[in-house]
C-alpha cells in the first residue's frame, strides 16, 4: 500500500526537483559567468565551449537534485516498509 501511494508523491516531487535544478541552474551559471541567461547550443553568440560547459553544468546539477530525491523517497519508502 505505501508503495502505491508513493507513485503520485515521487511523481510531484520528481517535477518539483526539476523545477528547483532550473533555478538552481540559472543562479550557478549567473555567477559563474556573470551572464542572465545559459547558451541555447542553437545560438551562434556562443563559442563551443560555453555552450558545452552550460550543458554539462545543467546536466550536473539536474543529476544531483534527482539522486537527492530518488535516495529521500527511498529512504521514506524503505523505513515505512519496516
Amino acid at each position: 500500500m505505501n508503495k502505491l501511494l508513493y507513485k503520485p508523491f515521487g511523481i510531484a516531487f520528481g517535477v518539483a526537483g526539476g523545477v528547483l535544478a532550473g533555478a538552481l541552474f540559472k543562479q550557478v551559471w549567473k555567477r559563474v559567468s556573470g551572464r542572465e541567461d545559459a547558451p541555447d547550443a542553437t545560438s551562434f553568440e556562443y563559442s563551443w565551449g560555453e555552450v558545452l560547459a552550460a550543458a554539462a553544468l545543467q546536466g550536473a546539477i539536474f543529476a544531483v537534485v534527482k539522486a537527492v530525491i530518488d535516495r529521500g523517497g527511498a529512504k521514506i519508502s524503505h523505513s515505512q516498509d519496516e
